[in-house]
């Protein structure tokens, strides 16, 4: 029997999962209460930006692969196997995760089934919602369904989501279902004919995984951040630092770029509800690390702050080009954005700031509307006193002193990134400062 799959929640992990397993070749069907939203998916219309993803949604649109709707009862009555993709934003006010949304999806989900289903968690939760959710399927189930639950955590990255879902590095499945595990198996067939490792465990294990592996890359970003922190005052160059170091194995070379930190809508929320988790289990000290993590993580905030107020001296009246909003490149994503955060800062602080990101300016400013939004490099560079770079497009990448210089009113760089080549850009009488670096004088 091929089976019919429901993605619960067409956010950025829903809409992707679903246009994914149409690819994959299963009928889907999506499933959201946000009416705009179905809209624009079934006129084939992604809402957010992500390579290869709005192409393979019209695709599967077109084919009749996949569809979406708002009736959680069509959804019921329609799949196999239902992909919970909801959110668990930041509990506010709290570093919780919220699990509201979740709860819902799965109650709504369970109590209008009526045939034999499997249930899927792919959101990220703290480490024993599993066993509870299991629980509230029990008590809502319709008499004579049966039910099985798993849960499997999902570990795209923004950009490569596609590519990620296709052609995952492993699959993680946590349940005390043989027959869930089988149909699991069904649905991943294709990844596992090219021996993508799969991990068969229980729902605790499941669940520690993907916030294992993300508090894991925070550690390792930060680390060389702190170290960036150490070679601004004694001299060096953290690019070698980290090159060096990378040639382990054991550590690799990978999340080991200093600069502006980390952000999106993953790292920064998953490290801060883990602590809350470990916290509510009574092991406040076992994961205290991460507040040091989150620490330098925004410490690396107010040092680009610092050194474009160093540069400029006095900031109202001064014009700053931000190049980049989106917390990292190929995304408009600009949850916890480290280039929106510094822009508001400066803005507060009385510069004149304008910002351009070649995707993320929309979503900026809905977030920051009263920055200056400009729709190309140049536009962003006319009459800056300073740029700063902080989202690592390959346009900012490739950028040479002399695409610019005729528009800056000063010719000075701050690279929060470290991508730009330092004495490429000093001997074409730029003044270049970068986190990383000890800040030579004028």
């Amino acid at each position: 029997m091929t089976l019919r799959l429901t993605v619960i929640g067409t956010g950025y992990l829903g809409a992707t999962h679903a246009a994914c397993m149409a690819e994959l070749g299963f009928e889907v069907l999506g499933v959201d209460t946000n009416v705009q939203r179905i809209e624009e998916l079934s006129r084939g219309e992604l809402p957010f930006h992500e390579p290869e993803l709005p192409a393979l949604l019209r695709k599967h649109v077109a084919s009749g692969k996949l569809r979406f709707t708002t009736s959680i009862q069509e959804a019921a009555e329609f799949g196999d196997v239902h992909f919970i993709a909801v959110g668990t934003p930041q509990r506010a006010g709290e570093n919780a995760a919220d699990m509201q949304y979740v709860d819902s999806a799965i109650a709504s989900l369970a109590a209008a089934i009526r045939k034999d289903a499997l249930i899927v968690g792919k959101s990220t939760v703290p480490v024993g919602s599993s066993r509870r959710l299991k629980s509230i399927i029990h008590d809502v189930a319709h008499h004579g369904a049966k039910i099985d639950f798993a849960w499997n955590p999902e570990f795209l990255r923004e950009g490569f989501a596609v590519q990620d879902t296709l052609h995952p590095d492993r699959l993680v499945v946590g349940t005390d279902s043989p027959s869930a595990d089988q149909k699991l198996r069904q649905v991943y067939a294709a990844a596992l004919r090219r021996d993508t490792p799969y991990i068969s465990t229980d729902f605790e294990t499941a669940e520690l995984v993907k916030v294992a592996a993300n508090a894991f890359l925070a550690t390792k970003i930060s680390f060389i951040n702190a170290f960036s922190e150490v070679v601004e005052v004694v001299g060096g160059d953290i690019r070698t630092l980290a090159d060096a170091i990378g040639h382990d194995a054991r550590i690799g070379r990978r999340f080991l770029n200093a600069g502006a930190g980390f952000g999106g809508g993953c790292l920064p929320k998953d490290i801060r509800a883990l602590q809350a988790r470990v916290s509510e289990l009574g092991l406040d000290h076992t994961m205290q690390f991460l507040n040091e993590i989150d620490e330098i993580n925004l410490r690396r905030r107010e040092r680009v702050v610092h050194l474009v107020t160093e540069e400029l001296g006095e900031l109202p009246g001064k014009t700053v080009a931000i190049l980049g909003s989106a917390f990292k490149p190929n995304s408009d994503d600009v949850r916890d954005s480290p280039a929106l955060d510094i822009a508001a800062k400066l803005f507060n602080a009385g510069a004149d700031v304008k910002m351009y990101d070649p995707k993320a300016n929309k979503n900026a400013a809905k977030r920051f509307p009263r920055l200056n939004y400009c729709d190309t490099l140049p536009e962003v560079m006319e009459g800056a006193d300073i740029g700063v770079l902080l989202t690592e497009w390959d346009e900012f990448k490739m950028m040479k002193p002399y695409d610019v210089e005729q528009q800056v009113k000063q010719k000075k760089i701050v690279d929060g990134r470290n991508v730009l080549n330092p004495q490429e850009w000093k001997d074409a009488g730029w003044r270049f400062t970068a986190l990383g670096q000890r800040t030579e004088a004028p």
